[in-house]
């Protein structure tokens, strides 16, 4: 079922009604209409296509998925794709869903790719903001895009929580190093994702915010240009967060190379103090004759020096803080 609303003069007049009924309420020049599809197929978009004049290859796009951010401008229409995206803490990865709106000077048209793009929440912001739907079309855009944008921000800000806590672990005294680069591997993949869909929208909203498009009305202007403000904070953060995950990789194998010199040294010192008594007994053990041959006093001796030089090396090490 598609969600329909249709707004007069600037208040929302009916909602929910029959697609077949948008071509009547188009004749209204005061209308305003949106219409929402989930998964449609070419041919569930046939009808409102014929009647909007859309171009075959934005249909296209509008069913196919995968398709990149973008703004793409037709003679009687504008085509724009967007993801809404969300951060889940638990699993620490980033959750995409892609949508295609239709723009024409009295009606938008939105076609969601899947369910997980809450177009509820899209008309709720609507709602919320009725004062400012004389605007029409430009109201409808961005109470969308305003959702979107809003959603970059926050997973963006989700990932700097979990990148923040990630720099707390590596600094641990007995860090877990397996899972510190499971989850530094699975943020940065996630990451990625996000970079991938937030990056773009600053074409996107620049473009729409152009005065040759007449898209937006100088009512809403300041309003895209909040907007736009938001998607350049969230474009920027995703900058800072990629190169701050690449030091936080790189500072950990920066540790272990620390921690393993380290290991390294002490076992070096030990090997050497034990080389001492080895040495001495190894000498004292030839079949030759030595002062105190066989005798308790040769015995005492060669340990006393075996203590002696043992110690003096542990010493020796400690002061230069090799142990």
């Amino acid at each position: 079922m598609a969600y329909t609303r249709v707004y007069r003069e600037g208040v929302l007049a009916e909602r929910d009604f029959p697609v077949e009924r948008v071509s009547d309420y188009l004749q209204d020049p005061s209308a305003t209409v949106w219409v929402d599809f989930c998964e449609p197929t070419e041919a569930d978009l046939a009808a409102i296509s014929e009647e909007l004049g859309l171009h075959a290859l934005a249909v296209e796009d509008a069913v196919h998925e995968h398709q990149r951010p973008k703004l793409d401008r037709y003679e009687t229409h504008a085509f724009l794709t967007a993801y809404s995206a969300h951060f889940d803490p638990e699993s620490g990865e980033v959750t995409r869903s892609e949508l295609a709106a239709f723009i024409t000077p009295h009606a938008l048209v939105t076609v969601r790719k899947d369910d997980g793009f809450d177009i509820e929440a899209v008309a709720e912001r609507w709602d919320s903001s009725a004062d400012l739907a004389k605007s029409g079309i430009s109201f409808l855009l961005h109470g969308l895009l305003d959702y979107v944008v809003d959603g970059h921000f926050e997973s963006v800000q989700a990932l700097d929580e979990q990148i923040e806590a990630l720099e707390d672990l590596v600094f641990d005294e007995r860090p877990d190093q397996r899972e510190l680069q499971r989850r530094s591997f699975r943020l940065r993949k996630s990451l990625t994702r996000l970079r991938r869909v937030v990056l773009p929208m600053r074409e996107v909203v620049n473009a729409l915010m152009r005065r040759d498009q007449h898209l937006v009305d100088d009512v809403m202007m300041p309003y895209f240009q909040d907007v736009y403000d938001h998607v350049l904070r969230a474009s920027e953060w995703t900058e800072s967060l990629r190169d701050l995950v690449a030091t936080v990789r790189e500072t950990q194998l920066n540790l272990q190379g620390n921690r393993l010199n380290l290991i390294m040294k002490k076992v070096t010192s030990w090997a050497a103090i034990i080389a001492v008594p080895t040495a001495v007994t190894g000498f004292y053990g030839q079949n030759v004759p030595y002062p105190g041959f066989q005798t308790m006093s040769g015995f005492w001796v060669s340990t006393v020096v075996i203590v002696l030089l043992s110690v003096a090396l542990y010493a020796s090490f400690k002061r230069r803080d090799w142990l």
